[in-house]
């Protein structure tokens, strides 16, 4: 990964994915390792101190994955609340581990399954649960 810009994440979002990764079996999943590398390097924050243009958990952002320059509106969840509505990606899918901690006009690049990298830029946080007050959602 060449860009690896500045990450925040709430204390409940590291807690609960701490939890998460811990129970899954070690490359249960592509990505693992790099989302585990993610959190490790984060600035962990309370939810009350996270800034508004943020990507946290349970948020919805605007997104482009730029080799492709399709865009993107989902809302960040974990693996329990993916539906087949279509508006909702998963930690633990490549691009929603990618989001997770960046703010708005970040970049990152993320590996992709089978190798390669791909680079998602953020475009806008349209609802963030902490900027609404939901600390514990």
């Amino acid at each position: 990964m060449n860009s690896r810009p500045k990450l925040t994440i709430s204390s409940l979002d590291a807690e609960r994915l701490e939890a998460l990764l811990a129970a899954l079996p070690a490359g249960s999943f592509p990505g693992h390792e790099a989302l585990e590398a993610e959190l490790a390097r984060a600035e962990i924050v309370e939810p009350q101190a996270m800034p508004p243009t943020v990507v946290t958990m349970n948020s919805t952002v605007r997104f482009e994955v730029e080799s492709s320059a399709e865009e993107f509106r989902l809302t960040l969840v974990y693996p329990r609340d993916v539906d087949a509505s279509g508006e909702k990606i998963s930690i633990l899918a490549p691009v929603g581990a990618a989001l997770l901690g960046l703010a708005q006009g970040d970049s990152i690049e993320w590996p992709k399954p089978g190798g390669g990298t791909l680079r998602v830029r953020i475009k806008e946080v349209t609802y963030q649960p902490e900027r609404a007050g939901e600390f514990h959602r």
